[in-house]
């Protein structure tokens, strides 16, 4: 067993990890829909079966987490109940109701000598997932590479190493069942830092692209070092602009729900910029909202003048991603004042303008350039569910290939089919 090996063997052993996704993935391409779908069901099933032993191996893997002092935010994160199992298990079933991306046709057209031209997608091949916290990644990344004909390796982090264990084998067996390769969704079962060093240097080439999911230092580690293509998902350093056309009581219910539902998700909100029109109208009642609710509120000199309960923010709070409960809240002199603001600290990832002023959204969706743009609408809607795509295996803020929300779709590449009668080329 690879969780019984020694570091010195681990470049080995990940090597014919490689080898064997590469040979499942050929098998998986070209794998029928009714295939792929069936084992999706039977993971699901499989899950659900499963509850007891991957509720077991989360009660390990949350007392070591707290034992290694991890803040409350990464707790949740990792934090499995029998709501949540279901929750994964439904998602699996929700990816069988997709469409099918592989052989769709993307375009076609026609050329004037008479050849019939198509592009048509295909899988990507092996798609490597890094990974940290949460043990519905496990599933969610394994399923949608599945349904997109690809085959995956899967590297989770060491705090949820024993939940990520359980569900992997629950995938295992839906494979089993449907006649799939178990080696389509392979998982490396240590924590040992080199078995991430092997994925970043191509498992001998084995490996097509690689899917980091996790903390900044995770993510730079995956774009310094790795030798193949990356979809890179960056912090989700959340902004909300509060214009002076909001709706006061959409806003706040907006503001409280980005921020509050679930503050270690990479689409909580992080800085409330203010038009400084509205500013001491509305600030009092969001303030006090918040505060009751749990957070700690900063803000800057304006906003602190508005609510003696706002601690003094300082330039580090408008670049850092909290994940926890704890707001930055600035006041901005105008539309285009937040939208720089954004520009200079921002991660591309997700931000949101509060508004009745059509021109004035129009021109926030114009101007902010992340990957999900959203008006008078809570930022945890940026989550691939939430879009329609089942899951997401990632949030990817790069402009290359994938952008915004990963699906199935966005884990397929394309090849030109091209149909003639004998032509030839003068």
């Amino acid at each position: 067993m690879l969780d019984k090996v020694e570091t010195s063997d681990i470049k080995t052993v990940m090597a014919e990890i490689g080898r064997r996704a590469r040979a499942a993935g050929r098998q998986l391409a070209i794998a029928p829909t009714e295939a792929k779908d069936k084992a999706l069901a039977e993971m699901a099933k499989a899950v659900r079966a499963a509850t007891p032993e991957i509720l077991k191996g989360n009660e390990l893997d949350v007392a070591a987490m707290k034992a290694n002092g991890q803040t409350a935010s990464f707790l949740d994160r990792g934090t499995l109940t029998a709501e949540r199992i279901e929750a994964i298990a439904g998602a699996l079933e929700e990816i069988v109701k997709l469409p099918d991306p592989v052989g769709g046709v993307i375009a076609a057209w026609d050329r004037p000598n008479g050849l019939k031209i198509e592009r048509v997608r295909t899988p990507l091949g092996v798609i490597g997932v890094i990974y940290e916290s949460r043990p519905n990644v496990t599933a969610d990344a394994g399923a949608l590479c599945l349904k997109a004909g690809n085959a995956v390796v899967l590297r989770g982090g060491s705090d949820t190493l024993h939940s990520n264990k359980a569900i992997h084998a629950a995938l295992q067996k839906g494979l089993k069942a449907a006649g799939l390769p178990e080696d389509a969704i392979q998982m490396v079962p240590v924590a040992d830092r080199a078995a991430v060093g092997e994925m970043l240097k191509g498992l001998d080439g084995n490996l097509d692209v690689i899917v980091p999911r996790g903390g900044k230092s995770l993510v730079a580690r995956v774009q310094d070092e790795a030798r193949v293509p990356v979809f890179a998902h960056l912090e989700g350093l959340v902004h909300i602009f509060l214009d002076k056309a909001a709706d006061p009581e959409k806003a706040l219910a907006v503001i409280l729900n980005s921020k509050m539902r679930r503050t270690g998700i990479c689409g909580a909100l992080e800085t409330l910029l203010v038009h400084e029109e509205v500013a001491e109208a509305q600030l009092p009642a969001i303030v006090t909202a918040l505060r009751e609710a749990g957070c700690e509120v900063r803000g800057d000199a304006r906003v602190q003048e508005i609510c003696a309960a706002a601690v003094p923010a300082s330039e580090e709070d408008w670049s850092t991603e909290y994940l926890d409960k704890i707001l930055a809240v600035k006041v901005v002199p105008s539309l285009d004042a937040a939208i720089e603001h954004i520009a200079a600290y921002g991660s591309n990832h997700t931000d949101c303008i509060l508004t009745e002023d059509a021109a004035a959204a129009e021109s926030f969706f114009q101007k902010v350039d992340s990957a999900i743009v959203l008006h008078n609408a809570s930022t945890q809607f940026a989550d691939g569910g939430e879009f329609g795509m089942g899951a997401e295996i990632g949030i990817a803020t790069g402009r290359m290939h994938a952008r915004g929300p990963v699906g199935v779709e966005q884990l397929t590449s394309f090849k030109y089919r091209v149909h003639g009668e004998g032509q030839t080329r003068a």
